[in-house]
């Protein structure tokens, strides 16, 4: 059987693996396609689909934008985006900027609590890539701050710590916007992971299809079967199709893998690809490949 990852991270965002090496990673696991679904960034993308040419391994362009709805981080995923657009570069540009500004604060704070840590020591530890709080988790465990990851997010860098810095994100609905604009199919991710109530999480969803949202991440790496048959009756009470991905992050996310999840249980039939590229060529009028 055919199987599809749509929704996998390089580390040009917070995975430890580079776009080449997922490449060569897909191709060992058997996956027919991946979408490579950085974090506000589309950096990899380019390695990533040079690297794929002349094997039999297709390269989703994708990106995951991280956004706020009241209070909580929302993940919308963009699949099959034209990352070359203007538009969308520019903005996906700012995204950028906004962080390393984010960053650049945050390194001074932590520097003010006695760690020796700056932006550019970051960037020298973590070459090519989107600097995000698991790098500086990683950092500060290569360092001898801390004795594990989760130690570092608890006293350093976790949303509620004195250290951090929260960086400006953009609406569930205005990342929905862009991605249409970038001629991309706008996903919800992970719904389960926000641990919102039923009415709660129907009422985002309403919102979010209004705004052109066209998929729900109904199969993924931690959902029990209970929770895999909720996303899917959600996605069809809302005439949305279904997406399924790892989540993959490399040695960041032990245990997990590319393409098989946790403990070998994640499958994602290819046909839940092809439904989804149907419904872009319908969207955007286009002719199939």
């Amino acid at each position: 059987m055919k199987i599809v990852d749509l929704h996998v991270h390089s580390n040009k965002s917070d995975g430890s693996c580079s776009p080449s090496e997922l490449v060569e990673l897909a191709e060992q696991k058997g996956l027919s396609a991946f979408a490579l679904t950085d974090h506000d960034t589309t950096a990899g993308l380019d390695e990533a689909i040079a690297h794929a040419q002349g094997r039999d391994i297709r390269v989703i362009p994708g990106i995951e934008f991280s956004t706020e709805y009241r209070g909580k981080d929302i993940h919308i995923l963009g699949l099959a985006i034209d990352h070359k657009a203007p538009a969308f570069a520019e903005r996906i540009q700012a995204f950028v900027d906004s962080r390393i500004e984010r960053n650049r604060r945050m390194c001074e704070n932590l520097t003010k609590a006695g760690i020796d840590i700056s932006y550019e020591k970051l960037l020298a530890a973590f070459p090519g890539a989107v600097v995000t709080r698991a790098h500086y988790a990683r950092y500060l465990l290569d360092h001898g701050y801390v004795k594990s990851l989760p130690e570092a997010f608890e006293r350093y860098v976790g949303d509620h710590c004195p250290y951090f810095v929260p960086r400006e994100k953009v609406t569930p609905e205005q990342a929905v916007a862009l991605i249409l604009e970038a001629k991309g199919l706008p996903v919800l991710a992970h719904p389960t992971l926000y641990h919102m109530g039923k009415d709660a999480l129907q009422t985002l969803v309403t919102r979010l299809k209004e705004a052109g949202l066209v998929g729900i991440e109904a199969v993924y790496s931690t959902y029990s079967a209970g929770e895999e048959r909720q996303m899917r009756q959600l996605a069809s009470r809302n005439g949305l199709l279904i997406s399924g991905g790892s989540d993959f992050h490399g040695s960041n996310k032990p245990g997990l893998e590319l393409a098989t999840g946790y403990h070998g249980k994640l499958v994602i039939p290819f046909d839940i690809w092809e439904r989804l590229e149907a419904k872009r060529r319908e969207l955007y009028g286009l002719q199939e490949a």
